[in-house]
């Protein structure tokens, strides 16, 4: 799991109908149940969390046998092979990036030609491309294009050859009403994706400037640029995913906000007054173009590392819906090792993969015995997902069938323990109560539920027969769990999700976190939930709906 959309409502009505499609009491335990079992799942967490796979660091040896080790029992187990190559393995590339060596930018103003110090007015973006820009500068506020959500940064202007300035982060961070969150920043405030719609539209250059409206006394330019450009090499590379970062073409640099300010001598507001109206709900009102000309160069040196999620698929048997499908997930890297030890990551996430392995052998188990799903089931393990969710946003951009034919996403992530919040936990357990773990033992956290009364409704049905304690309490808190895992991406895409998670704990993402620690009985009922939910979803006549 990896380290640090609109709410849902529901008329009374549309209540009923959900409980009756969805959370009828007439439960029939699914085919092949049994076939869970708790020594499975130790004997595959303990494989998973074996000095061979040394932590599953991604771009590592251990990464790749842990990848080859899923594939292979994907085969065994009779799965069809559905990637575009006729595997089991879905490739894509990570990107790690360095400076080359011609970085420049000068503003041309009717009197004067100014340029910018590097290190001191701005430094290039690790995702920028390597080019050479000039034009007219154009402010369009935090640079946001969300019609879904009402918000439209670039309405009645064109920036065609021009060069964009954009504010950091999104409106309203901080206003629990904002139609983004609120709570915490939300998908649309990256910057990656600012520069992609920028480009889209025709600029010809991006410069960022932070938002110090929302963030006085926030970090100098020069601190920024040490975090994006360290000097001293990581131990886990900065990886961006090739299907973003790999797209941007045009020349994107961070600026000062010294230097913004310079930018808005000219024209009759100041600058402070525009980032002022960036915040008009809808988008900004007014795009104020400046009397100034802006060229900026970079070079960006990009290297590509291939690597693969694995992806194994039941067909359906009802040729009217087997086209539509239900994926069950789970991640499948770590965070590797250091001369001191191994980060084996028992709980997360050898223990969300090793029930991906077993409801995948349940429902093969199921047709074996002549009881197939109506609908396809996807098992899917994700790669990369420490480093940003990356294996899963790469599969939203690329999706083996189109995202709107995926009827839910299932995913399991850390499902092994009981959550314990210390006090005073620090930054990892920020926005999370204290409470011990003895006060979680038959406890699961679902997220996602505030997307889809439908997908909840079926949850809770599903639990009728393994009287798990199903929690639902993290979707707008302050931990930003919603999106710290690989269901987040389908949610963003408007594809209903939950997120099956038994909590944080003092282990998580640390050495200790080791498999002897785990409660594998208390695994098999949260598996055997995930399993007995998702053949609930590709049995019913009806597909879940988002709220």
């Amino acid at each position: 799991m990896q380290p640090m959309l609109q709410r849902g409502c529901t008329a009374p009505a549309v209540l009923i109908t959900v409980l009756v499609a969805f959370g009828a009491t007439s439960e029939r335990l699914a085919p092949a149940t049994d076939s869970i079992s708790s020594a499975d799942l130790r004997r595959d967490v303990y494989q998973l969390t074996s000095d061979d796979m040394n932590g599953r660091l991604v771009g590592t040896r251990g990464n790749r046998r842990t990848v080859q080790f899923i594939a292979d029992r994907f085969e065994q187990l009779g799965l069809q092979a559905p990637s575009r190559d006729g595997g089991f393995l879905q490739p894509f590339d990570l990107l790690t990036v360095s400076q080359g060596e011609h970085q420049a930018l000068s503003i041309t103003t009717p009197t004067a030609e100014v340029s910018a110090v590097l290190g001191v007015d701005f430094f290039p973006a690790r995702f920028s491309g390597s080019a050479r820009a000039e034009g007219y500068l154009v402010f369009v506020g935090f640079g946001i294009t969300a019609p879904t959500l009402g918000h439209d940064d670039y309405r009645g202007v064109d920036v065609g050859g021009r060069v964009v300035l954009i504010l950091e982060h999104e409106p309203g961070e901080y206003d629990q009403d904002s139609v983004f969150d609120g709570t915490d920043l939300s998908e649309h405030s990256r910057a990656v994706r600012k520069a992609l719609e920028a480009q889209r539209r025709g600029a010809a250059a991006v410069l960022f400037v932070s938002d110090f409206h929302n963030h006085a006394g926030s970090a100098p330019l020069l601190a920024d640029r040490r975090r994006a450009w360290p000097t001293n090499e990581r131990r886990v590379p900065a990886y961006q995913l090739a299907d973003w970062a790999g797209e941007v073409r045009i020349p994107v640099v961070w600026i000062s906000d010294t230097l913004a300010e310079r930018l808005s001598e000219g024209p009759a507001l100041s600058f402070s007054t525009l980032t002022e109206r960036a915040e008009t709900p809808g988008g900004i009102s007014a795009v104020a173009s400046f009397d100034l000309v802006v060229t900026a160069e970079t070079t960006i040196e990009r290297s590509a590392t291939r690597v693969h999620n694995v992806v194994g698929l039941i067909e359906g048997a009802d040729p009217e819906i087997r086209d539509e499908w239900v994926i069950v997930c789970a991640h499948l890297d770590h965070e590797g090792s250091t001369p001191s030890g191994i980060f084996r990551g028992a709980d997360d996430n050898a223990s969300g993969l090793a029930g991906v392995l077993e409801i995948a052998e349940a429902f093969t188990a199921a047709t074996r015995a002549g009881v197939r799903p109506r609908r396809s089931v996807l098992l899917a393990a994700w790669n990369a997902e420490e480093r940003g969710l990356l294996g899963a946003w790469s599969y939203t951009e690329n999706p083996l069938t189109p995202l709107e034919r995926t009827v839910a996403v299932l995913n399991m992530d850390m499902i092994g323990r009981h959550e314990e919040v210390p006090e005073n936990g620090g930054r990892r357990f920020r926005g999370l109560r204290p409470q011990t773990a003895n006060s979680n033992q038959n406890a699961v956290n679902l997220l996602g539920y505030s997307f889809s009364t439908d997908l909840r409704a079926a949850a809770e049905a599903a639990n009728d027969l393994i009287k798990l304690n199903l929690r639902f309490r993290y979707d707008h808190n302050r931990s930003n769990l919603l999106r710290r895992s690989d269901h987040w991406p389908f949610l963003f895409h408007r594809v209903p999700a939950l997120f099956v998670h038994t909590g944080l704990h003092p282990d998580y993402h640390t050495e200790g976190d080791e498999p002897d620690k785990l409660d594998y009985d208390k695994m098999v009922r949260v598996v055997r939930l995930v399993y007995q939910l998702s053949w609930k979803l590709v049995q019913a006549d009806e597909r879940p709906r988002l709220d």
